[in-house]
């Protein structure tokens, strides 16, 4: 007889079985069956934490979504000016790069699913319009406190995701390429000096 799990144990278990399979077969290819027999729980279980393999999914994508949302949290309080908290947001690069470490197919699974699952795509573009209009309102914040050169936060936001992504993106494909959370650092570095006012 197996030891008694807890709820959370289990939902844990569930999920890490979920990425395994997602990531091993593909969203498309696993079932309910097989996330239960890769998490050792039955189907009565599974249902308890989550509706559908769908749920699953999602909580997945969020989960890691979480992790993005505390470290930006975290990197962006106390700071001096606008062009510190965007520094501070590059310096955190590396706790992002190992949260990400290994989960490519993860996360071509999230972007090859949003492509034709408005629920998904719903969920997946959430965040990077959050970013974006985080980002953009950090550069007006800079350019009314005058840490920042004037600029149109509108495009500026954007091009400063974009840089963020691309790094990212390259991290995950070719994780031995480069130091990928120095390139970060150095990268919006020269983006936060481009746009600073010379004190």
């Amino acid at each position: 007889m197996s030891p008694r799990t807890t709820g959370p144990e289990t939902q844990a278990r569930i999920l890490s079985a979920a990425a395994e399979c997602f990531s091993r077969k593909g969203y498309d290819a696993t079932g309910v069956a097989d996330l239960c027999a890769t998490a050792g729980v039955s189907k009565g279980a599974f249902y308890h934490h989550f509706p559908s393999k769908q749920a699953v999914f999602l909580a997945l994508l969020n989960q890691w979504l979480t992790v993005l949302d505390e470290q930006l949290l975290a990197a962006t309080q106390q700071t001096s000016s606008a062009a510190e908290a965007m520094r501070r947001i590059a310096g955190m690069s590396r706790v992002v790069f190992q949260s990400a470490s290994g989960q490519l197919p993860m996360f071509l699974e999230f972007w090859s699913q949003s492509a034709h699952d408005p629920t998904v795509w719903k969920n997946t573009i959430a965040p990077y319009h959050r970013y974006r209009e985080y980002f953009s309102l950090l550069i007006e914040t800079g350019v009314a406190e005058g840490s920042i050169r004037k600029a149109d936060a509108a495009s500026a936001g954007p091009a400063l995701m974009a840089l963020v992504i691309g790094v990212l993106l390259q991290g995950l494909m070719d994780p031995a390429g480069a130091d990928w959370s120095s390139v970060m650092e150095q990268g919006v570095g020269l983006l936060v000096r481009g746009m600073q006012v010379e004190g």
